[in-house]
């Protein structure tokens, strides 16, 4: 009797849809928490929060601490993703914030989709349809639209644009790395849980060589606590069992064009709160993302 649990694509769009609409105010609120966080204070106060958030809503049973052989090889794949997708891709996410500019870094991070078919290619052995480079084409060229518009030029800083280069990188790596885990709904908790965990646990060796203080003041203070919140409970602990789930329905390619829209949520969230206007530029910008984000997502080849 054949018992995989069948693909629902509908519900594998909808959560990495989620998962990208709060995913495209993050970078607002790490910029809010680095005026008085360091870098890796920042990571360590999201990361903690969601470690947290996920003991509670998944606690660890005595059998998830028994070993064989087989728990063994999916346990080191666990471990990969945690640090490729949690420790490294937040280290280089948050230091890049420091150095370049948000709209740089959201420009550079939404490379992840090629990074992620080219990784997939060597790996997964999957193929690179030619329909998903022209997407890629068409998005990157709305992506630069979008920003040019807001900021009228991209300030390079090399620093600060290759770390951003390397979170695509790490982010790449991760989504292959949860396709061959495997997730169903019964353990895209438990996965979660430890991916978390153990980018954690490869973060506190590093604290020493860092700036960190462990002064709780700033912590408390409203708006910093909201936004340290926001991103560790939800961004974190609850976007990633949704972006886990899509990759699990949709596989990582296909998942991560969706990260072609995160310009487009931040233009969209700048509008309604912060009130700013939507230029001619950005709107083509938008309709060249969308369009490219559709092209990608055929299942034939063009």
């Amino acid at each position: 009797m054949n018992s995989t649990k069948p693909v629902n694509h509908v519900s594998g769009h909808l959560a990495a849809l989620f998962s990208i609409g709060v995913w495209g105010v993050t970078f607002i609120a790490t910029k809010l928490l680095l005026v008085d966080f360091t870098p890796i204070e920042t990571m360590f106060y999201r990361l903690l929060l969601a470690v947290l958030a996920l003991f509670i809503a998944s606690p660890p049973r005595l059998r998830d601490l028994r070993f064989d052989l087989r728990t063994l090889s999916s346990e080191w794949k666990i471990m990969a993703a945690g640090l490729c997708g949690v420790t490294l891709y937040f280290i280089c996410q948050n230091i890049a914030l420091n150095y370049t500019q948000a709209a740089n870094a959201g420009v550079l991070v939404s490379v992840a989709p090629l990074f992620t078919a080219l990784v997939s290619r060597f790996i997964l052995k999957e193929p690179l349809k030619a329909n998903f480079l022209l997407g890629f084409s068409l998005a990157m060229a709305g992506i630069l639209l979008v920003t040019f518009s807001g900021s009228g030029q991209l300030k390079l800083n090399p620093l600060g644009d290759l770390l951003s280069i390397l979170a695509a990188l790490s982010w790449a790596f991760y989504g292959v790395i949860i396709k061959q885990v495997g997730t169903s709904q019964q353990t895209i908790l438990v996965t979660t849980r430890k991916v978390f965990f153990y980018g954690l646990l490869f973060l506190l060796p590093l604290l020493p060589f860092f700036e960190f203080r462990s002064d709780l003041g700033r912590l408390i203070q409203p708006a910093n606590l909201f936004n340290m919140i926001f991103l560790g409970v939800i961004a974190s602990a609850l976007c990633y069992i949704t972006w886990n789930y899509a990759v699990g329905q949709l596989g990582p390619v296909k998942t991560s064009a969706y990260i072609y829209l995160i310009p487009v949520i931040t233009i969209i969230f700048s509008l309604l709160v912060l009130h700013e206007t939507i230029t001619l530029l950005s709107l083509g910008g938008m309709l060249l993302i969308l369009s490219g984000m559709a092209i990608s997502e055929r299942e034939k080849q063009a």
